[in-house]
């Protein structure tokens, strides 16, 4: 596959991007680049070889889930600046008040 300008011109469009003639020519060349990349991978052999669909052939390694600490309601509660000996204390922060 040829690259060439219009080309180029064509997928900075359809990409939604603007390039100076100069830019256009780095763009045409390093996509010339990697297509030529792609045919040369093109003309190897792969008959035989399975699709990779994971990088590896690990299975996930789950564990159960186990509670390691434990605080309790005063222990939370003791350095909240506000607090009722049940909950925390914060201030108000809506206002139920309409403003219209």
């Amino acid at each position: 596959m040829e690259v060439n300008l219009p080309l180029v011109d064509k997928l900075a469009t359809l990409a939604k991007l603007k390039f100076d003639d100069v830019e256009k020519e780095a763009i045409r060349a390093d996509l010339s680049k990697i297509l030529g990349f792609m045919e040369k991978l093109d003309e190897l052999d792969t008959t035989g070889v399975k699709p990779l669909v994971y990088i590896s052939d690990a299975v996930n390694m789950l564990r159960e889930d186990s509670v390691l600490q434990n605080t309790t309601r005063e222990q939370s509660l003791q350095n909240a600046p506000d607090q009722d000996g049940v909950y925390f204390k914060i201030p108000k922060v809506i206002n139920k008040e309409s403003h219209e």
